[in-house]
């Protein structure tokens, strides 16, 4: 077997996708709902040409943007779009577009994509720049805020839904220190807070409350003799790490930073985070037990993830964890419009029991007779909605061979109550050998998607995206 057949991450549903789509006037089953005019936009790695497929890590691949034009019950396209970095460009044959670096850093973003300020914008972390998208999803180039930011940007941010301004966290492996960014409603960096950190860990995502910034400094670690072989994602997993929680004052300083221990584990993605009274925050996170502590672990596979509530004490100094679910659970979501307040509902993927890349379903040919090999498990079996005030969930479960990813909650107006609207994801469709972008009902989670728009192809396994409405900022 060769390298690709070897690599969980280049097969199955994995498997990259050879070319650049555009399909107009798609089909539809059933009806897209009144109001869902905008864009549902993803991002991904696709690799183009893998030098050594053996040693590829899923992490590593240049982005890909899946998107989906809906407009007055109708979906009016879909393309999927590499992100033209200079290195992507030239394996396209395509003419650099160039434009402002990072440390000299070339690379496609593949994790998240969002519109903010007018643009529309491809988001990795460690240390390159984000990259700007027209809305027909080809590349502008990359943008560093109008020349306003200092260094590298984030994977993942938060609006706050009253000032308007976007949020980040960014680390480098170049830096002893992450940086808290404020992006103004202008598309202006106007805050920036260097925190310092030691060993150069691993910021994926943060919290955002009202009044404070949320740092996940936990065990993942940059490890340079790890950067030099081309067999492993640079990041380790160092047990002699004291994990922590640093709860920054939004307008404070660095030396206003508290840090107070937690129980050794990672976070990719908190869920929410808001203040609860005298001194306490509540946050809803998914959480690891351990992450990267094999030399050569390809993504999150080690130990399930564990979806819990952090109830942080600030005048106690500390942090209590509660378990809400005994299933694996990922891409924690809610209503936008919560974000940084108190919230009701929350969403996310549920993961096949046997975790990603297991055993069982996992060695089941998931694609055609003629594809390289069979892939890993399913990131996702289905999605599912918490009631996080009174308890209990309401899931709903699709085709047993086939994937969904992230969950994206979209309200129905701007005014509506907090579950009164729509979860769009992709899911793929083992029966067509293509995915659909899936439409459920949030109040009726249980009763299966209101409408699929039937893409022409299979969207590969990816990480995040957002719902862009045609009135978007």
């Amino acid at each position: 077997m060769d390298g690709q057949g070897r690599n969980p991450y280049l097969r199955g549903l994995f498997a990259p996708v050879r070319e650049e789509v555009t399909a107009r006037g798609l089909a539809v089953t059933g009806r897209v709902p009144d109001g869902l005019d905008g864009r549902f936009l993803r991002n991904g790695p696709n690799p183009l040409n893998v030098d050594d497929p053996a040693a590829y890590h899923w992490f590593s691949g240049p982005g890909m943007v899946h998107g989906v034009r809906l407009r007055d019950g109708r979906a009016e396209w879909y393309r999927n779009r590499w992100v033209r970095s200079d290195a992507t460009a030239a394996l396209l044959g395509d003419k650099a577009i160039h434009g402002p670096r990072h440390l000299d850093m070339d690379f496609a973003p593949n994790t998240h994509v969002l519109r903010y300020a007018g643009r529309y914008l491809a988001t990795v972390e460690g240390g390159p720049l984000p990259y700007e998208l027209d809305g027909d999803l080809a590349t502008i180039g990359p943008f560093d805020f109008q020349g306003t930011l200092p260094g590298g940007f984030a994977a993942h941010t938060t609006v706050d839904p009253v000032s308007g301004e976007l949020h980040a966290v960014a680390y480098c492996w170049a830096y002893p220190y992450v940086q808290y960014l404020v992006v103004g409603v202008d598309g202006r960096v106007r805050r920036c807070v260097n925190v310092p950190v030691e060993g150069r860990p691993m910021m994926h995502d943060f919290s955002l409350t009202a009044s404070y910034v949320l740092l996940y400094d936990l065990p993942v670690v940059f490890n340079p003799d790890v950067a030099s072989s081309p067999s492993s994602l640079p990041y380790v997993w160092d047990p002699e790490r004291t994990p922590r929680l640093g709860v920054l004052p939004r307008e404070g300083r660095a030396e206003d930073i508290r840090w107070l221990e937690v129980e050794p584990c990672f976070v990719f993605h908190p869920m929410n985070a808001y203040e609860d009274g005298a001194g306490l925050i509540t946050v809803h996170l998914v959480r690891y037990d351990r992450m990267f502590g094999s030399h050569d672990s390809r993504g999150p596979d080690e130990t399930p993830p564990k979806f819990v509530r952090w109830t942080v004490d600030l005048v106690a100094g500390t942090v209590r964890e509660d378990q809400l679910d005994e299933r694996a659970v990922e891409f924690p979501r809610v209503d936008p419009r919560r974000a940084t307040g108190a919230h009701r509902y929350g969403y996310g993927v549920l993961e096949p029991e046997d975790g990603y890349g297991g055993g069982g379903r996992a060695r089941r040919h998931l694609l055609s007779p003629s594809s390289p090999a069979p892939g890993p498990a399913q990131v996702g079996i289905g999605l599912v909605k918490f009631d996080l005030e009174r308890g209990g969930s309401e899931r709903h479960l699709f085709h047993p061979d086939g994937d969904v990813g992230e969950g994206v909650f979209v309200p129905s107006a701007a005014g509506s109550a907090e579950d009164d609207g729509w979860l769009l994801a992709y899911a793929f469709d083992p029966d067509r050998g293509a995915t659909d972008l899936v439409i459920l009902a949030a109040q009726d989670l249980a009763g299966g998607p209101v409408a699929r728009v039937h893409l022409p192809v299979r969207v590969p396994v990816g990480f995040h995206g957002n719902w862009v409405p045609d009135h978007a900022g």
